[in-house]
């Protein structure tokens, strides 16, 4: 586990350096495990920094979070909420405890989530969605299995909420013990999903507990999970980007001298400013 900023303290699952590269679009995954924070009036999160080249994607647990960018973009999300943010051809911007969960405590749970974009898209201009739960549609499963909440691509039928550039599936997953579900996926995905409680047996095969990062190979058309408690899983799919990965600090991009124009057009206030 370490600290980003004062407010978030995540475990790196993977990164554009590591399995990231592996995982296309995927590049970084951090999460925040139910964290508890005491009662105060220090702010608390991550100041204006820029990003370049990718999308996040925040999944708000427990907590809340409030957002502010250069495209002026900006939301509070709690539990059930989503920011997407496109950086697009680049932006800046902050992440903070709400004021009122800071002056209040209480329990910090969330995922952050970096989507690769094509080298086409990384001169998207940059904005943000936010994604309130009641506009994510959830999907009950056969036989009482549990529950699907479709945050991006389509489950059952059912569109997710978030506008992607390319194919992706990102779905929370909810099992109840005992119970079996079938998850129907495209061949040729890359697909990996984070336990984030619960333990589950896969494909009839290995068991996934809580904090286990599971990848699949890129073949098949789904697949099987039994749940040995309660579970809650972030699945994650998407059609590969096969593209360079090159990335430094905030900036993922396709060459050395696009990550050094990158940090350039940043230094010259390229990328925007947030409003005071």
């Amino acid at each position: 586990m370490h600290w980003v900023g004062n407010g978030f303290p995540v475990r790196s699952v993977f990164d554009y350096n590591g399995l990231g590269r592996e995982l296309s679009p995927f590049l970084l995954l951090d999460y925040a495990a139910p964290y508890q924070f005491p009662p105060g009036n220090e702010k608390r999160g991550v100041g204006g920094h820029p990003h370049k080249g990718f999308e996040t994607v925040t999944v708000a647990y427990q907590g809340e979070l409030e957002h502010r960018d250069s495209s002026g973009g900006s939301g509070k999300i709690g539990a059930g909420d989503v920011q997407w943010m496109t950086a697009g051809n680049g932006i800046v911007h902050e992440e903070f405890h709400s004021a009122d969960f800071a002056r209040h405590g209480g329990t910090l749970q969330m995922v952050q989530l970096w989507v690769n974009l094509r080298a086409q898209d990384k001169s998207a201009e940059a904005g943000y969605q936010t994604l309130l739960k009641v506009q994510i549609p959830t999907v009950e499963l056969p036989q009482d299995a549990g529950a699907v909440r479709v945050i991006a691509g389509d489950f059952a039928g059912q569109k997710g909420a978030a506008k992607t550039f390319t194919p992706i599936n990102v779905w929370d997953v909810n099992l109840r013990a005992g119970k079996a579900a079938e998850l129907p996926l495209p061949d040729g995905h890359t697909t990996t999903f984070l336990v984030l409680s619960g333990d589950v047996l896969v494909n009839g095969e290995k068991v996934a507990r809580a904090g286990d990062l599971a990848i699949f190979a890129r073949a098949g058309n789904g697949i099987r999970l039994e749940a040995k408690t309660e579970a809650k899983l972030l699945l994650m799919d998407g059609e590969p980007i096969d593209e360079p990965i090159v990335g430094h600090g905030p900036f993922v991009m396709n060459s050395r001298a696009e990550i050094q124009q990158a940090f350039e057009d940043y230094q010259l206030g390229k990328m925007g400013e947030i409003d005071a």
